[in-house]
C-alpha cells in the first residue's frame, strides 16, 4: 500500500449502488479514523498528518470520503447529516476492528459524535476540531435572512460561496430538516469516552465557544478544551498539525 496522497483510493461497495472510497492503514490497535468536513475530502492535511504520525507509531488508520465528497460516489447536494454519519457507521463498521479513537473535523465532529453514540463500546477516544454538532440549525439556518429561507423553501437549494475554494457551498432545505433528527446540544450528550477538543479562537465559521457548549454537554468528565487564540477554522499550520497529533498520542496512550 503507498502513502502517497495521490495514490489511487480502494472503494466498498455499500449497497446501492453506493461506493465510498478510503485509505486504511493496518497496524496496532486502537486505530484512528479521521472523519472530514462539509464539502472536505480524505486528503487534506490534518487526514495525511494524521496517517504519517500513525503510520510512524504502526497504529492502524482509516480515512474516507462521505458520499458526494472527493472520490466517493454520490452528488453533494443530495447527501444530509444522516447519511453521512451512515457511510462513517458503514466505513468504521467494515474496514477497522477493535477499539477506535475518531477525529472529526468541523461537520466531521458532529458525524463522529453521532457515531461514537452507536458504537460506544468500541470508542476509546474522540478528538474534536472545531467541531459542529448542530450547525446546520445554529450556524446555518438561525443566520439566514428572511429572504433567503424563503428562498431555500422555494427553489430546495441555495449556493454560498466558500472561502475555501472556487466551488460554492449547496444549502439543500433537506439539509436542514434532516439535521434537525440528529441536533445533539439541546440536553445532555451521552458520551464518556475520553474526549479532547481544538478550537481557534479566530474560527469565522465555528465560534470558539461552541466547544465550551459541547464540552458542558458531554456527560463524561474527561473532556478537555484546548483554545489556539491565533488559531483559525482549519487548524492546519505545522504547529496546529503538531498539536493534533500530540493530542491523538495522548489519548493513544491513556
Amino acid at each position: 500500500m503507498t502513502d502517497s496522497a495521490s495514490a489511487a483510493p480502494h472503494f466498498l461497495d455499500a449497497g446501492s449502488g453506493v461506493s465510498i472510497a478510503y485509505h486504511r492503514l493496518p497496524g496496532k490497535s486502537p486505530g484512528v479514523v479521521f472523519l472530514g468536513g462539509f464539502m472536505s475530502d480524505m486528503t487534506g492535511s490534518k487526514a495525511l498528518a494524521l496517517e504519517t504520525f500513525c503510520r510512524a507509531r504502526g497504529q492502524a488508520f482509516l480515512r474516507f470520503d462521505y458520499q458526494g465528497h472527493g472520490a466517493s460516489s454520490g452528488t453533494f447536494e443530495d447527501g444530509t447529516i444522516g447519511l453521512w454519519a451512515g457511510d462513517a457507521l458503514t466505513a468504521i463498521s467494515h474496514l477497522s476492528e477493535g477499539p477506535q479513537i475518531l477525529v472529526g473535523s468541523s461537520m466531521g465532529g458532529w458525524i463522529a459524535l453521532l457515531v461514537a453514540l452507536k458504537l460506544a463500546p468500541r470508542i476509546a477516544g474522540l478528538v474534536g476540531i472545531a467541531a459542529a454538532p448542530d450547525f446546520t440549525e445554529d450556524l446555518i439556518w438561525a443566520a439566514m435572512p428572511p429572504e433567503k429561507r424563503e428562498k431555500l423553501q422555494r427553489d430546495g437549494v441555495i449556493y454560498e460561496p466558500s472561502q475555501y475554494g472556487e466551488r460554492p457551498y449547496g444549502i439543500t432545505h433537506e439539509l436542514i430538516r434532516d439535521g434537525r433528527k440528529h441536533l445533539l446540544l439541546r440536553e445532555p450528550v451521552k458520551l464518556r469516552c475520553p474526549v479532547r477538543l481544538l478550537q481557534g479562537m479566530l474560527d469565522p465559521d465555528v465560534p470558539w465557544q461552541r466547544s465550551l457548549r459541547l464540552a458542558d454537554k458531554l456527560e463524561g468528565g474527561d473532556v478537555r478544551v484546548t483554545l489556539v487564540k491565533d488559531g483559525d477554522h482549519r487548524l492546519s499550520r505545522e504547529a496546529d498539525l503538531a498539536l493534533l497529533c500530540r493530542t491523538v498520542e495522548e489519548l493513544l496512550g491513556a
